[in-house]
């Protein structure tokens, strides 16, 4: 836990709204049209959902929100927190869900947001099962606008956090980029696919949207094929490449 910083659950209306408030600023809307309204979290939690809050002092400094699944399983629906805080955060979501009987917790991110992949897949070893191609259709945040809205779904098994360990990317290119390197590469044993993401999505989706979504199309069509064989997200690089794993492929 860093230090000077709390984290609680928080169900009353004036704490809930401070946390709608954090993620208009985060997501870059007015804070009149938050993603996530007030009343809406209210009705979350109201329904045997969490939300967390993390407070620098008496700052909120992240949050995170997640609802209970089908089976022994729950949905974290969103989190946002400042640098150094998003694993506490997950570390409480976590230590929710066990107290009531889940075994797995599901969430979606941007699969082009390498730093995003890097935290889901490798340090809290979640393993991305599903892609969806333009989960949410046209959004007009002020991160996401102008591009499709691809997730990929991750599955993070809460009886054995932890990090994963990483396969060296090697193998012949199967596609460029378009940038013009390799953006996808495949071992001879056809046990691992490698797929390279942009550096930074958000800054070349503001500086070249065309550009952006011809990193989109390409990615995606490395995972659609990729999912369809089998293989499924296992890690990510320091330096963009993904690791996909074939299931029931050793290391």
């Amino acid at each position: 836990m860093t230090a000077g910083v709390t984290i609680r659950t928080v169900h009353d209306v004036a704490r809930l709204t401070a946390v709608a408030d954090h993620f208009s600023d985060v997501w870059r809307t007015p804070r009149t049209a938050p993603p996530y309204p007030a009343e809406v979290l209210h009705s979350l939690v109201h329904a045997g959902g969490a939300v967390h809050a993390a407070y620098d002092g008496r700052r909120l400094a992240g949050a995170s929100v997640a609802v209970l699944g089908p089976g022994h399983s729950t949905y974290s629906l969103v989190a946002a927190a400042e640098q150094g805080l998003g694993h506490p955060l997950k570390r409480a979501q976590r230590a929710w869900a066990v107290g009531l009987g889940a075994r797995t917790m599901r969430w979606t991110f941007d699969p082009l947001v390498g730093r995003n992949a890097r935290f889901n897949l490798v340090k809290l070893g979640a393993v991305g099962t599903e892609y969806l191609v333009d989960f949410y259709g046209p959004m007009s945040d002020g991160v996401n606008d102008g591009d499709e809205s691809d997730r990929l779904t991750v599955t993070w098994d809460l009886g054995v956090p932890g990090a994963s360990p990483e396969a060296e990317v090697r193998g012949a290119v199967l596609r460029s980029a378009p940038d013009g390197a390799p953006l996808a590469r495949r071992d001879p044993a056809g046990r691992y696919v490698w797929c390279r993401v942009p550096e930074d999505i958000v800054k070349l989706r503001a500086a070249d949207p065309a550009l952006a979504l011809r990193w989109r199309h390409a990615v995606r069509d490395v995972f659609l094929d990729a999912f369809t064989e089998g293989f499924r997200a296992t890690g990510m690089s320091r330096d963009g490449w993904y690791t996909l794993t074939r299931e029931g492929a050793g290391a």
